[in-house]
């Protein structure tokens, strides 16, 4: 678990992506310690070492045989409960599989808000109902999906959604997909909608 305490009233809960706690995740922590939030991201996978991006197929496997959706939601809300009383304001952000487990916790209405990077998985649980500020990024193309479908089926109450270029990963500087400029203009708009609600 990365933990990064500043002794504030925030706390940030980072949900990783399949690949567990890798570099990308570090930073991700250290670049939202930088702007003032308590941050903390657990090892959903029970294994010390992350997989590599060249072992996607494994760590789907992995995360979907050992893990999955509601055990990984199970601990989120575990970790949430323990810390809830200790902060004025919580937030998840959740990245591909960690943007479907943070979707799925977006009706704990005691969070302050979620935001979710490309959770492709939101299609399969398209009858939650955010009670709270969410913010979701989607690239302009996914594999498995149409984007703009789905777009259209979550742009109800509640939810801000953003299409930036790019692929799957964009925000991810250690991924072949890596954008900067969607990076950054997600970043920017998640620290903002994070201080809207602080």
């Amino acid at each position: 678990m990365i933990q990064i305490l500043n002794k504030t009233d925030s706390l940030v809960v980072v949900i990783h992506e399949i690949y567990g706690i890798n570099q990308h995740m570090e930073s991700i922590c250290e670049k939202l310690s930088l702007q003032g939030f308590d941050v903390i991201c657990p090892n959903l996978l029970e294994r010390e070492q992350p997989f590599d991006y060249a072992e996607e197929k494994v760590a789907y496997q992995h995360f979907m045989e050992n893990v999955g959706f509601s055990n990984a939601v199970q601990k989120i809300k575990d970790i949430l409960l323990t810390f809830k009383d200790e902060y004025e304001k919580i937030y998840i952000i959740g990245f591909s599989v960690g943007a479907t487990v943070a979707w799925l916790c977006s009706e704990e209405d005691y969070l302050n808000g979620i935001v979710g990077y490309y959770g492709s998985r939101i299609r399969n649980y398209i009858e939650v109902f955010p009670l709270i500020p969410t913010i979701l990024f989607f690239p302009q193309e996914e594999q498995s999906f149409v984007v703009d479908e789905l777009i259209s089926i979550l742009d109800k109450r509640n939810i801000e959604i953003h299409k930036l270029n790019g692929r799957h990963g964009f925000s991810d500087p250690y991924s072949h997909n890596f954008n900067t400029n969607s990076a950054q203009e997600a970043f920017n708009k998640m620290v903002s909608f994070m201080k809207r609600y602080n």
